[in-house]
């Protein structure tokens, strides 16, 4: 009788070899996430500039055709249509409240009241229109360094810090440079 050993043959990955395979994908991943957070962040900046431009748009509008010449004070009030209409100054999810969120930026609107401004035709009090306004968008991000602003010109301003508190209704912000 001859007997003979014979080697059974490994089948399968070693322990060797999911270590290397999972220091791949986290060198991958040390990579890839920096460069996508920072995609995130310019496209969140780039819908906070199209909200700006947006509000100038619908600010307009709305002294043309329904505030005599005068500004909307809020954001709210530039969501109710005129008579006539079933389509308001600009849309649902920017006017549903004083301040929105949208795209990880704060979304503001203010004007102050004209005493001498007429009613508005979407039931704004007479005396609640303003003769300019002035809106921002500040990042909700730590992260993100990109604040935006715009007022009754119609540029919009961007800095490195909220430029709510210092810009005019029709007046320049006191730091910031306009977008081209």
């Amino acid at each position: 009788m001859h007997s003979s050993v014979r080697a059974s043959k490994a089948d399968g990955f070693a322990l060797i070899d999911l270590i290397f395979v999972c220091g791949i994908i986290g060198l991958i991943s040390s990579i890839a996430v920096p460069r996508m957070l920072m995609a995130r962040q310019t496209a969140s900046s780039a819908s906070a500039i199209g909200t700006l431009r947006a509000i100038n748009s619908a600010e307009l509008s709305f002294a043309i055709t329904c505030g005599s010449g005068f500004y909307a004070p809020a954001l709210t009030t530039l969501g109710v249509a005129p008579p006539g209409s079933t389509e308001a100054f600009i849309s649902p999810d920017v006017s549903s409240a004083t301040s929105v969120t949208k795209s990880n930026y704060l979304i503001q609107l203010s004007g102050d009241p004209f005493a001498g401004a007429p009613a508005s035709c979407n039931g704004l009090a007479a005396g609640a229109a303003s003769r300019g306004y002035k809106a921002a968008a500040d990042p909700l991000e730590p992260t993100n360094l990109r604040y935006f602003a715009t007022n009754s010109i119609a540029t919009i301003w961007e800095d490195t810090s909220p430029m709510l508190p210092t810009i005019g209704e029709y007046s320049d912000p006191a730091s910031g440079h306009p977008l081209r």
